[in-house]
């Protein structure tokens, strides 16, 4: 298998675009990448799609990466379309990835774009809750997040406060990202006197509808230069596992767990290693268990992270310096590549004014979609490494 380097990344603007198709969206995203990488669409051998709702939520009812590519004036090439909740664009990642990677093409593309914002709020809402193993109940993911973290919170003892806090550090991190759909520092007080939603958790502890797209160009590491002459950025690993179930009385190693023990074995490091994060904290609070879960502290110690500032952007392992889906937005099946967007800006170190300070060189994203037996239905974890 031949190593495979990120060689150009791009996206949207996050939002709500009642006047903006999901094509539109799709062809800037993907033209922005394309340009980052200089490289020629003719090079180009395949190129997969994630999308997650559009059948539920568009006009569009199958074939979406070829509506999407023919709208940005790309035809020819064999199109992978990549249904997987949440995931889709981190799946969709994967794929372009083991095709260079085998030798099957020497430049691929993958491209997450979603359209949430219909004009119905209750419609789209219900969208994304479909096919969950609650559902049937009329739980959302706010509702199944809450239990979760209700959970924690006994074991461990996290506060409400920490919870804010997060959001806090977020919400600052995304004021400084032009792509970001909220650009609002917020204080713990706003935090918490938002409205409840699910307790414990509030209104601005929670990501919302958006629009978007993101794209990330793979090239073969030894033919890169041929295109660009900024920083390569390695795939290290991209893991992908599925849920399973937890049984009475038997250890259930999360599914993050699961995933990133994998990546890590295969890109050779370990949590210590790692100097930047992009986690999926579809519901703020949720990046404390994840930084847990992720290795990056010990079973109750997360409070103690948010608490010290060790995930900030002059911290020791910043955490969303995007400012995660609270503040930059959910736009479902892109979310996952402007993970690796943001996490390619910062290696290469152009992510401008919310550039992290520790100069990094490695750097992981996590991101976890769906809802099946009593895990995420899919989570992916990238580790991304620096080469000069």
């Amino acid at each position: 298998m031949r190593e495979v380097s990120i060689i150009g990344v791009g996206m949207t603007r996050f939002g709500k675009f009642l006047e903006r198709s999901m094509q539109d969206l799709g062809r800037e995203a993907t033209w922005n990448a394309i340009e980052d990488a200089n490289v020629p669409v003719k090079d180009i051998g395949v190129v997969y799609v994630g999308n997650a709702l559009a059948p539920q939520l568009t006009e569009l009812k199958g074939t979406i990466g070829q509506h999407v590519l023919t709208e940005a004036g790309i035809f020819g090439m064999p199109v992978i379309n990549v249904e997987n909740a949440c995931s889709s664009g981190s799946t969709a990642l994967r794929g372009a990835t083991l095709e260079v990677a085998s030798g099957t093409c020497d430049v691929a593309l993958a491209l997450g774009v979603e359209k949430l914002f219909c004009g119905d709020t209750a419609r789209s809402a219900a969208a994304m809750a479909q096919g969950t193993t609650l559902a049937k109940f009329g739980f959302m993911f706010v509702a199944l997040y809450s239990m979760q973290l209700r959970k924690w919170v006994e074991q461990y003892g996290v506060t409400k406060e920490q919870f804010a806090k997060v959001v806090v550090k977020n919400s600052y991190n995304g004021s400084l990202n032009p792509y970001a759909q909220f650009r609002k520092p917020m204080t713990i007080e706003e935090v918490l006197n938002s409205r409840v939603v699910a307790e414990p958790l509030t209104q601005y502890m929670c990501s919302t509808m958006g629009d978007g797209a993101a794209a990330a160009i793979v090239c073969a590491k030894e033919i890169a230069r041929r295109y660009t002459s900024k920083p390569l950025v390695d795939i290290a690993a991209c893991e992908l596992v599925s849920g399973t179930f937890t049984f009475p009385d038997e250890a259930h190693e999360p599914i993050t767990s699961r995933a990133a023990r994998r990546a890590y074995e295969k890109a050779g490091i370990g949590p210590k290693d790692v100097n930047v994060a992009e986690v999926h904290d579809g519901m703020a609070p949720a990046e404390l268990l994840l930084y847990e879960e992720l290795g990056f502290c010990k079973p109750g110690e997360a409070g103690r992270m948010i608490d010290e500032g060790r995930t900030t952007l002059t911290g020791t392992i910043p955490v969303n310096p995007s400012g995660g889906l609270a503040a930059k937005g959910h736009p479902v099946a892109a979310t996952g590549l402007a993970q690796i967007a943001e996490i390619v800006w910062q290696l290469r170190g152009e992510a401008g004014p919310r550039q992290v300070s520790n100069k990094p060189r490695v750097g992981l994203t996590e991101n976890a979609g769906g809802w099946a037996s009593d895990d995420n239905a899919a989570c992916a974890v990238t580790i991304l490494k620096r080469w000069e």
